[in-house]
């Protein structure tokens, strides 16, 4: 684990330790907060699993539903802008997962309908009708079969990277510094040098993203069930604000028409891929609103206020991350602690 998480790690057990989710929680807490998940699946070890932070166990979600519900009422994604227009009520919850894998069907789904948890699914087509990539996950493989990794990309974008990986730990460090200069630059970029590296160890994207990912019928299933709702997450999982205009465009509208289409629902609500400050922004989040969708969803953390009623398409949401699978972790997330530094005491966060 990076010393980012181990910082964050002993910070929920310092917050849960003086109990300052409970002094400080009423000056933090919002009125709700939208859980993001992506994978829920019984824990492999494995020694090089930088992605881990985007998987959790059944038995941790089941866990952190009950200490949620002690305090909190689980509601959908859409009952969302009518909480905010009541003055009173508990805090409510909302769960979302993004881009639609087998195992949020084979799962999560018992652990939420044991709670009785209704939960939306934020799709990308192009990992339902295999046309999209993982490369996030390519990555990973990837350098898991090498012993050193290099790259050299030339152009406008240059990029010289010669390191170790023979190591689960040199192998991280490679991921770590990869990964980060690949995503301060052009998708362009990121996605071609992902590619060569895949197609220089054999990774095979698509296999990956038709052993892990939902196809239309697994979707229409699942779609079916109480509880479920669907929303878009564009048709290739870009991050938008690296795009043009037209393109970001296209993949909004394109992803709800073709999920509406494969599915026969109305499709109300969006997740930005990524989802940081450097993947959506205002221009996004005005698109998404001229759109129509109803609620647009971020990764930037944090709860939902009374102010987010007039940012709808803009609202922050709350890991519940692979890396920190405990209660404290729970606690200290819902008590909106953590939040108060992040956002340096903001409601908002949407510029």
């Amino acid at each position: 684990m990076s010393i980012r998480y181990s910082v964050l790690r002993m910070g929920f057990a310092m917050i849960a330790a003086t109990q300052a989710n409970r002094w400080l929680g009423p000056f933090a807490r919002g009125r709700g907060l939208i859980l993001t998940l992506h994978h829920v699946r019984p824990r492999v070890p494995r020694d090089f699993a930088p992605n881990a932070i985007l998987e959790i166990t059944p038995d941790f979600l089941d866990q952190a539903l009950h200490t949620l519900a002690r305090s909190h009422d689980f509601v959908a994604l859409g009952d969302i802008p009518q909480r905010l227009r009541e003055p009173d009520g508990r805090p409510f919850v909302a769960v979302t997962f993004d881009d639609g894998y087998r195992d949020n069907a084979e799962f999560a789904l018992p652990v939420l309908q044991r709670h009785g948890v209704p939960w939306t699914l934020f799709v990308t087509p192009g990992f339902a009708d295999r046309s999209a990539q993982l490369w996030w996950l390519e990555l990973e493989e990837a350098i898991r079969r090498l012993d050193h990794l290099e790259v050299e990309v030339g152009g406008s974008e240059p990029l010289s990277l010669s390191l170790p990986a023979r190591s689960a730990t040199e192998k991280a460090t490679a991921f770590d510094q990869l990964y980060w200069q690949l995503r301060a630059g052009t998708e362009e970029r990121l996605r071609a040098v992902v590619a060569e590296l895949a197609q220089r160890t054999g990774v095979d994207g698509i296999e990956m993203v038709e052993r892990l990912c939902l196809d239309w019928d697994g979707l229409r299933a699942l779609s079916g069930k109480a509880g479920v709702s669907i929303g878009a997450h564009t048709m290739t999982h870009p991050m938008l604000a690296k795009h043009s205009r037209e393109t970001a465009r296209a993949e909004m509208y394109q992803s709800r028409e073709t999920i509406e289409r494969e599915l026969g629902i109305d499709v109300r609500h969006f997740a930005y891929p990524v989802g940081d400050r450097g993947s959506a922004g205002p221009r996004e989040f005005d698109m998404a609103a001229e759109a129509g969708f109803e609620v647009a969803v971020t990764t930037r953390p944090g709860h939902i206020f009374a102010e987010h009623a007039g940012h709808l398409q803009a609202l922050p949401r709350v890991s519940l991350n692979g890396a920190f699978q405990t209660g404290a972790a729970v606690q200290a997330l819902a008590s909106g602690v953590p939040f108060l530094l992040w956002n340096r005491g903001r409601h908002l966060n949407v510029n």
